[in-house]
């Protein structure tokens, strides 16, 4: 028998739309090759020509290209929206649910911290979380 995850209740959370988890430090979005067909298919490019304008390589894989204030390539400040929505990878259709942001309540607390939409709206069941989890933890796999 598992022990039950202290979100077992399910979450609060709606995105805002509000770009803040495309936006600031910098970081990394990790991208497989799936994910790279997606996007370059999305711009009506070749898989090889995304990767060489959009992707870099870092010790852990590969990464979307980030300005140089943090911002995601593809975040557009004007309308504070992706330009690759409906493509966008894994990592950016799974937030708020990684482990890391779950993997304690106080995990969960900073997530919100950053985000105006964690910890708010619907409520998102254990059920749904997990699901969320399997897809990001499979696509970093692949990685």
């Amino acid at each position: 028998m598992t022990k039950r995850p202290w979100y077992a209740d399910g979450l609060r959370f709606t995105c805002t739309g509000c770009g803040d988890c495309c936006t600031g430090d910098p970081g990394a979005v990790w991208v497989n090759d799936e994910e790279i067909a997606a996007l370059a298919e999305h711009l009506e490019l070749s898989p090889k020509d995304f990767e060489r304008r959009y992707v870099r390589r870092l010790a852990r894989g590969r990464s979307l290209f980030e300005r140089f204030n943090g911002d995601c390539v593809f975040f557009d400040p004007e309308s504070r929206g992706c330009q690759v929505y409906e493509a966008r990878p894994v990592q950016c259709r799974t937030w708020p649910f990684w482990d890391e942001n779950l993997e304690s309540e106080d995990a969960w607390c900073e997530a919100e911290g950053s985000c105006p939409g964690a910890g708010e709206g619907e409520l998102v069941s254990l059920d749904r979380i997990r699901a969320q989890l399997r897809v990001h933890r499979a696509a970093r796999k692949k990685d």
